[in-house]
């Protein structure tokens, strides 16, 4: 077990720091030619006839700092045996060793996957129901995920017709369908999988498991009450429910005591290595004692489902599902990724369930691609300004930023007791801990209505009205608290 520890430990550090290297390019565009596909999978004699971007298609756009547009960036193949399927017969997972047990809190530890399907063979002539997409974002190169119309015999049934490998699959009540993570085991592209299943009527949603990135920027008091207008002494959530999706946490930090009601890993096979992000997002909505959060007596549904700074879209959208069987008003996701329209469907299925959603614009620099989920319909996107209100110099720019909070050089609880943080996954966290004080004040309150009245109270920050740097301004809870509708 040592051993893996390490090799686990070794993957998730090149997986903060992975760069687009594939064995097998995703990049699915049908205007290609074949010698643009060769370049691009390196399979010409030394990159003969291959230019320096080895005939890689960009839909004429230049990537800026973060951009994950075109080519498709990779995770290595360790990465993916941060998700894996124990052979048939194995002993359960040991837990980890800090004493923290990989249950959710409650009992009801997640059910283990099924095993893999046995030898896969790939029908031959299958066809093609929509042209193959070119696949923006970083995503598990041998995996798609797919929504089912049927149970696990039209499941099989699926899999057995294209020649895929069921990895796992599980009712989603945000999807309202079977999700499925099939396995692709013969090199086909997923743009290519994609395109092939689509010619079944029983598969409704088709997507890539696409990876997703916590929002922590390279890092005194907390100036944040002061910023949005939170008196310190009247903050309160109590009894207010809210769901983070995040890393893991240390739940002994004095911080936290009494403020975490439930927890879930999503990831149960996954040591946990890191417990810092998670920790202070949790502290700096509804921290106690000396590093109070923005609503102290509001309850934490800490759903781990990152590791490494990384998860993959099935993980979070079974976190996803977790807090919405909790009851939680409102739910912080202090992560970016690429657009996917099973994540885009739970938000919007989550939304209408009265769900407040709440999540990090990103900080991948201003000429980034939009961030998701923060760029969804009905996501409050949130940036990060600093003690003076000037605008976090990496954070993302666009038309999806909703509202501008303090998220930089912040004290906030950590693993390691306490820590100087920056990123709009913390400015998420304030403006998560803000809304939890309105719903206190008024329970009624619908989702609407609090976006409604952040958007209409925000001090404005950058040109007249909404723009793309600061969303509609700054913050100002109190006169939020105090809008009529």
């Amino acid at each position: 077990m040592a051993a893996k520890a390490v090799i686990l430990h070794a993957a998730l550090l090149a997986a903060a720091a992975f760069a687009a290297a594939p064995a097998f390019a995703q990049t699915n565009d049908p205007n290609l030619s074949q010698t643009q596909v060769d370049c691009l999978n390196r399979t010409t004699a030394a990159g003969a006839g291959c230019d320096k971007n080895g005939g890689t298609a960009n839909n004429g756009e230049k990537p800026g700092a973060g951009d994950t547009t075109g080519a498709a960036v990779f995770l290595p193949a360790l990465i993916v045996d941060l998700f894996p399927n124990a052979p048939a017969g194995a002993a359960p997972p040991t837990p980890p060793s800090n004493g923290t047990s990989s249950s959710n809190g409650s009992g009801n530890t997640p059910p283990p996957a099924p095993a893999p399907s046995g030898p896969v063979t790939v029908p031959q002539g299958l066809n093609l129901a929509e042209p193959p997409r070119a696949i923006a974002g970083e995503f598990v190169p041998d995996e798609v995920l797919v929504t089912v119309d049927g149970d696990a015999g039209v499941v099989r049934q699926i899999a057995t017709s294209f020649g895929l490998q069921v990895r796992s699959q599980r009712q989603s009540r945000l999807l309202g369908s079977t999700l499925v993570r099939f396995g692709i085991t013969d090199g086909r592209p997923v743009g290519v999988v994609l395109a092939q299943l689509a010619a079944d009527g029983r598969t409704q949603r088709r997507e890539p498991n696409h990876i997703y990135t916590l929002q922590q920027a390279a890092g005194v008091v907390n100036y944040a009450f002061d910023r949005i207008a939170l008196d310190s002494k009247q903050a309160s959530g109590e009894n207010v429910r809210v769901a983070v999706i995040d890393t893991g946490i240390d739940d002994t930090n004095p911080a936290l005591a009494g403020v975490i009601a439930d927890q879930y890993d999503a990831m149960p096979n996954v040591p946990i290595e890191k417990r810092d992000h998670g920790t202070s997002v949790d502290g700096l909505i509804a921290g106690v004692g000396p590093l109070e959060g923005m609503a102290p007596g509001a309850k934490i549904y800490h759903a781990r489902a990152f590791e490494g700074g990384k998860s993959t879209m099935d993980v979070i959208l079974s976190a996803l599902d977790w807090a919405a069987e909790q009851n939680v008003r409102i739910i912080n996701m202090s992560f970016v990724g690429p657009k996917n329209d099973l994540l885009g469907t739970a938000c919007r299925n989550a939304r209408e369930l009265g769900i407040v959603l709440v999540a990090a614009a990103g900080n991948n620099g201003p000429k980034a691609p939009y961030g998701y989920p923060a760029a969804f319909d009905g996501v409050i996107a949130v940036t990060a300004t600093d003690a003076k209100d000037g605008l976090m110099p990496q954070a993302n720019r666009g038309g999806y930023v909703f509202i501008s909070a303090p998220g930089v050089e912040m004290v906030a609880p950590s693993g390691a007791g306490s820590d100087v943080v920056t990123g709009t996954s913390f400015a998420a966290a304030i403006v998560s801990g803000a809304i939890a004080n309105l719903i206190h004040a008024a329970p009624d309150r619908s989702a609407d209505e609090i976006e409604k009245a952040l958007a209409a109270t925000a001090k404005d920050l950058g040109p007249k009205g909404r723009d793309n740097d600061f969303g509609y301004g700054l913050l100002d809870i109190k006169a939020a608290g105090a809008a009529k509708e």
